[in-house]
């Protein structure tokens, strides 16, 4: 009988100081902020192909001064950081005056390619986190990347859609059920646990298909995945609440203030994704310590 494989959550007996500060040093080992500069080109690369796709697949329901574009760009706006929705908004308005199927195409296929680059430069950063070497060809590795993508992809529109029109199906639900202003207010609790929901899966899923681990296990919540989702809360709320109160890139940098801002934001996200995929990695070397120290000590 194969010996169950310990839990992440046991930290591989260490402790979560201990851990931290052995992540804390594999960061710097691995690059992990030159990777995550790398991660924010590709996010920048792929977002306005991405959000071209989007707009033109709504069509004509899409259209400017819609209520259903209103929606997408305000959701993008509690997003994004201040002053960037507004570059995003104006940059998307302008090119998607005429959404069209040569649009839609050329946008599906340049967020794709431009995404899935993204997600191979993370691919590689999370192979050098857990010190394994990546065995896959470059067609698999790609396939990986591109199937990756179409995954997130999806759980980022549910997510959104969740944002845009979770407050109506809530009410129409509470209403059609009877459940009156208190089960209205529990639906609307529960479309925010759905998008935390989605936002656990896309986390799960990037630290168990991206690196080209031999047995990897699958955690729907892993250490990691709590580390990067409450980092990238926190530094997006700090982002934002820096920028309201301190907003000077503009005065600096003029019109590419907005483009800076974005960027960094961009940069900070990836530094949360590959912050949590070092301390699931940091934790199965620990075990994987422990495992080659348990003969010598039978042997003592």
């Amino acid at each position: 009988m194969a010996e169950k494989a310990p839990s992440l959550w046991e930290f591989g007996g260490i402790g979560p100081i201990r851990l931290g500060k052995r992540v804390w040093k594999e960061m710097d080992a691995d690059d992990v902020y030159g990777k995550a500069a790398e991660l924010s080109y590709y996010f920048l690369l792929a977002l306005f192909p991405a959000l071209l796709f989007l707009v033109s697949l709504m069509g004509m329901a899409a259209e400017p001064g819609t209520e259903l574009r209103a929606s997408l760009f305000q959701a993008l706006a509690s997003i994004l950081p201040q002053g960037s929705s507004e570059l995003v908004t104006k940059t998307v308005s302008e090119v998607t005056q005429n959404a069209d199927g040569g649009k839609l195409t050329f946008g599906l296929v340049t967020a794709l390619w431009a995404a899935s680059g993204g997600l191979v430069a993370l691919i590689n950063t999370l192979n050098v986190a857990y010190d394994v070497t990546e065995r896959r060809s470059w067609w698999k590795k790609r396939v990986v990347a591109l199937a990756l993508t179409l995954w997130l992809s999806f759980l980022i529109i549910m997510s959104l859609a969740l944002v845009l029109f979770g407050e109506r199906l809530a009410g129409m639900a509470a209403e059609r059920m009877g459940l009156g202003e208190v089960g209205e207010y529990a639906l609307l609790a529960v479309r925010w646990v759905l998008v935390l929901g989605a936002m656990f899966t896309a986390f799960a899923s990037v630290y168990y298909y991206a690196p080209n681990l031999k047995r990897p296990e699958w955690y729907w919540i892993s250490p990691g995945a709590v580390v990067g989702v409450a980092l990238w809360l926190a530094v997006s709320f700090a982002f934002r609440l820096y920028l309201q109160f301190f907003n000077n890139y503009s005065a600096t940098y003029g019109s590419l203030g907005a483009v800076i801002v974005l960027m960094l934001w961009f940069y900070l996200t990836g530094l949360a994704v590959l912050a949590g995929g070092e301390v699931n990695a940091e934790i199965g070397h620990v075990v994987e310590e422990g495992k080659a120290r348990e003969p010598k000590l039978r042997a003592a």
